[in-house]
Formats: C-alpha cells, sequence, structure tokens
C-alpha cells in the first residue's frame, strides 16, 4: 500500500492535549521524562534504573509460551535476561477478536520503535511488548467488534477478570465472525487462526495470546499477562504502602491541579485507593470504611493488620486500576516507552509524580500510529468527486457544500450581496449616529439581524439544489460511511478481519513499512 503522510492538527481528531505533547510545549515538560526522540532516548538510557527482576520475568514469559513454537518470539524473551535489554510496550484489553484497528496499529508502533531504537543505539537491544489486560473486568468494553459495518456481539454473564473468562458457547460467534470473510485463501488462513484461537482455548487470555501471536510472531512481538503472582509479588511493599498511605491518590490529585492551572482536563480522577481485590469470579473496588478494608459487593473486609497479611501471602489478590496500572507495569518491566492513543498519553501525563514518588522510571510517551486505509474503489470514487485526503476528515455536511458550490448551475452564496450591505449599513449607522449616537448601536444590531437572514437564505438555497444533485451526494455519504464509520475515525470502530481478506500477511507488513513511531504524522494508506 502507498503511504500518504499529513499532520494530526489537520484531521481535526485529536484533542489539544495531544498535540501540545507532540509539539513538544514546554508547560508539559515537568510531566514527562524525555522528549519523544531518538535524543531522548539516548538521554533515558544513559541513566535508567531498572527495577524489573530479569529472571522471575524470563521465567513467568517462558511459562506462558510453553506450548508456543515462535522462534524470533523466544530469542527476544531469552534477550530479556541481558542487562542491556529494554522493553517498550503497549497495552490493550482483550477485545474480541482484537476490537479496532487501533489494537493493530499500537503493536505496530511498538514493534517499529524497537526496530528504530535498535538502529540508533545498536549497543543495545529492545524487545516489543503487548501487555494484555487481563485484569480488566469491563466485559461489555470488549464484548463486540464491527466488520464490514455489522456488529459482532458475545453476549454473556461475566464476573471477574476478563483473562479467566472461560470460552464456553463462543463458538456461536466464532462461526457469525468467521461467515462475514467469505472464500479465499486469506480468509481460510483467518478462520483457522481465530478458530484455533478461541475454541482451542479455555480462557480469555490464553485465546487472546494465540491470536495476536499468530499475527505477529514473525515481528518478535512478546504477550505478557501480568497477572501472576510471581510478578505481583514485586509489587507488594508498593501495594501495601499505597493503600495505607493512599500515595498515588495525593500525588496525581496534586497533579491534576497543576495541569488544571495549565487549562488542561485530566482524563482520570484518582480515588482514596486505587485498587480491586481479585478473586476467580470477583473484582470489586477496595474502599476503607469504618476502619476496615472492605471490598464492595461482597462479604470480604480486613482490619490493616490482616490487610497487610493478604498483600503479603497473596499479592496476587490485588489488582491495580488504570492509575496504578501504569506503575506495575514499569516495576516488572525494564520498559523505556509506552505506546498509546491519544487518551492514553493525556493520562499518564498525571502520573509521573507518583512516578517519583515511588522512585521508579517514567518511561518516554509514544502516540501509537494512526491510520486511514483507502481502497481503489473510494480512491477513484474521491477522485472523481474531486476531493483530496485532507477534505476526508471534514464533516459530510461540508463536503457536500464543497461539492455544491464548484458543480452547481446556479451561485449559492450570497458574499456579493452581503458585502453591498454592509456598505449600505455604515451609510445608515453614520447618519444615524450623527443625528443621535445611540442610535448607532440600533443600526448594528438590525445589520446583524440582516445576516442572520442571509445566512439562513445560502442555507435553503444549498439545500434546494441539493435536491438536484442527488445521485452525487448519496455518494459522498457513502464514500464517509466506508471511509469514516459511525462520524469517527475508521481505526476506532472496524476490525482488520475485513484488511487481511484482502491483503493476508501483507496487510500487517505494509503497516510495519508504512508506520514510523517518531515522526508523528497521520498515515493515508491507499491500495496500489
Amino acid at each position: 500500500m502507498k503511504a500518504t503522510y499529513i499532520n494530526y492538527s489537520d484531521t481535526n481528531n485529536f484533542a489539544a492535549t495531544v498535540l501540545s505533547y507532540l509539539d513538544q510545549d514546554s508547560k508539559l515538560s515537568s510531566f514527562i521524562s524525555q522528549k519523544p526522540t531518538s535524543e531522548g532516548f539516548g538521554k533515558l538510557l544513559a541513566n535508567k534504573r531498572v527495577t524489573a527482576n530479569r529472571d522471575i520475568l524470563l521465567s513467568v514469559l517462558k511459562e506462558q509460551y510453553l506450548n508456543f513454537d515462535s522462534p524470533l518470539v523466544a530469542a527476544n524473551i531469552e534477550l530479556l535476561k541481558n542487562q542491556n535489554t529494554f522493553t517498550v510496550t503497549t497495552g490493550h484489553q482483550l477485545n474480541l477478536f482484537t476490537g479496532p484497528l487501533y489494537f493493530i496499529y499500537k503493536i505496530v508502533t511498538a514493534i517499529n520503535l524497537s526496530v528504530e531504537l535498535k538502529g540508533t543505539f545498536p549497543d543495545k537491544d529492545f524487545v516489543p511488548i503487548y501487555w494484555m489486560a487481563t485484569e480488566d473486568h469491563d466485559f461489555e468494553e470488549i464484548n463486540h467488534t464491527y466488520i464490514g459495518g455489522k456488529k459482532i456481539s458475545w453476549d454473556k454473564i461475566s464476573k471477574g477478570a476478563t483473562g479467566k473468562l472461560s470460552t464456553d458457547g463462543i463458538d456461536l460467534i466464532v462461526k457469525e465472525y468467521t461467515s462475514i470473510l467469505g472464500l479465499s485463501q486469506n480468509a481460510d488462513r483467518l478462520v483457522q487462526i481465530i478458530k484455533t484461537a478461541y475454541i482451542n482455548h479455555s480462557n480469555l487470555a490464553d485465546a487472546s495470546r494465540y491470536l495476536v501471536d499468530a499475527l505477529f510472531k514473525s515481528y518478535g512481538l512478546v504477550v505478557i499477562d501480568a497477572d501472576h503472582p510471581k510478578l505481583k509479588n514485586q509489587f507488594k511493599e508498593i501495594i501495601a504502602q499505597d493503600i495505607l498511605e493512599q500515595n498515588s491518590y495525593k500525588r496525581i490529585t496534586s497533579t491534576a491541579e497543576k495541569l488544571s492551572a495549565l487549562n488542561i482536563h485530566s482524563p482520570i480522577n484518582p480515588r482514596e485507593i486505587n485498587f480491586f481485590y481479585l478473586l476467580k469470579s470477583l473484582r470489586e473496588r477496595l474502599v476503607f470504611e469504618n476502619n476496615r478494608y472492605v471490598v464492595l459487593n461482597s462479604e470480604i473486609s480486613f482490619s490493616e493488620d490482616e490487610l497487610k497479611k493478604e498483600i503479603e501471602d497473596y499479592p496476587e489478590r490485588f489488582s491495580p486500576n488504570v492509575v496504578m496500572r501504569p506503575l506495575y507495569q514499569e516495576v516488572i518491566l525494564p520498559n523505556i516507552a509506552y505506546v498509546g492513543g491519544g487518551a492514553e498519553v493525556a493520562y499518564w501525563l498525571e502520573l509521573k509524580e507518583n512516578f517519583d514518588h515511588y522512585q521508579i522510571d517514567f518511561p518516554i510517551l509514544i502516540l501509537r500510529n494512526s491510520a486511514l486505509i483507502v481502497g481503489n474503489k473510494q480512491n477513484l470514487h474521491m477522485q472523481k468527486l474531486g476531493f483530496s485526503y485532507f477534505d476526508l476528515f471534514k464533516s459530510t455536511e461540508e463536503l457536500k457544500k464543497k461539492w455544491l458550490l464548484k458543480h452547481s448551475q446556479h451561485t449559492l452564496n450570497l458574499t456579493k450581496e452581503n458585502q453591498e450591505l454592509e456598505k449600505i449599513f455604515e451609510k445608515i449607522k453614520l447618519r444615524a449616529s450623527k443625528i443621535d449616537i445611540t442610535l448607532s448601536a440600533s443600526a448594528e444590531a438590525i445589520k446583524a439581524r440582516l445576516n442572520s437572514a442571509i445566512t439562513n437564505m445560502e442555507k435553503k438555497m444549498l439545500k434546494a439544489d441539493k435536491r438536484n444533485h442527488t445521485d452525487s451526494l448519496a455518494k459522498i455519504d457513502k464514500l464517509k460511511q466506508q471511509l469514516y464509520p459511525q462520524d469517527g475515525l475508521q481505526e476506532r470502530t472496524e476490525n482488520f478481519g475485513h484488511y487481511y481478506v484482502m491483503y493476508g500477511d501483507e496487510f500487517i507488513a505494509s503497516l510495519i513499512h508504512a508506520f514510523k513511531p517518531l515522526e508523528f504524522k497521520f498515515t493515508i494508506l491507499q491500495a496500489e
């Protein structure tokens, strides 16, 4: 696929905070460790403090990859035992069939950044990591996907962490998804991957690991499930300290106030206790009530001494929320970069003060690559309609107006007439003010009402002329629906399956070739 790059600001789809970060706005400097540049990585690597126990990390990953045949992944896991090996991490929930396209884009960005850093720092190694959010319990956020505009949902009662969720009953959903893929060699390969992932594995974590490995093992991607006693054991001192002293609440609240003073909205609000209590079918918030630590919606509670003992004996039962998960990640991995979407970059900006409190290095934040895939037919329609790639990010109504103004046989704006009225009203205003200065305001008010009437008249003229061009305007509707489903970026809705069937393994290979993690440009991919 051919790649075209445009600025994120030109898409009108990214928040001001994210654009400020990409512009390396100095007002954000106290909320980050280093800038997202090669120079920034050099500075971080020069002083990187690794808290991860590499032997334990290796042991857990080998256990999780016990039945896999992924030579490049195995080699990368072995690299993690070396002191000069670092990780580049991205994380996401266990979305059904990977969910929206940006799931794939996150991982590709992490892979490409690892390769780019190896080229810049050849004496070091960099391993791309996909952190499975297996402890997340919001099943409704992940139980569906859209493919070809069709929504496929897995309706199932879910309790506790989604990683432990049984795949019993998912066969009907797998059948529905795979039936949409059609009949082709690429479709057959994807059907086999999907069926093996979800039918041959008993829980959602194992199914997701298999699926992601099948798609990315040739690039050495390592998938980690951090819901493991050996890994949680490394975090237990922070778990106890944070619950008892509420440090994350204090530090992040302080940071949120500083961001607010800069007119930057804080996307997350910390709680006094930022941990859940986790059992097989339970993940509920831990709160402090009546001098006891209470697990909501359960009969479980602890005194302070009992809580300390529970954390010491069973650290795996304490699950970090969105505030503490990043800290846990950085404790157990030799990590130097986190790849996330715009919302993730924004909330990570709230966390550095808490990292500093616990003396854990803050990673460099990397906005994942974003892309729009334009098929041959869509590209042809776009050219016939006279639109550029920049036009694709305008609203449907804006596109229709632009097309009408260019192709209509009538003059659909009253600009000339409005200019003439402006001159007339200036004369009226001058004459009236000579009689009584207060009449000047009255003239302005009349002019404003007339300007509004002219604007409304233009809208009526456009609306009337639309009826003369129904077919062409319908094509604009169709183009926007295909490239901008549900009035949002394609990557936030559409599943990768449709494109895998079209391009096979070349789909991911094209993303690998096109994405440039440190250039921070929106990518438009056109079929060749």
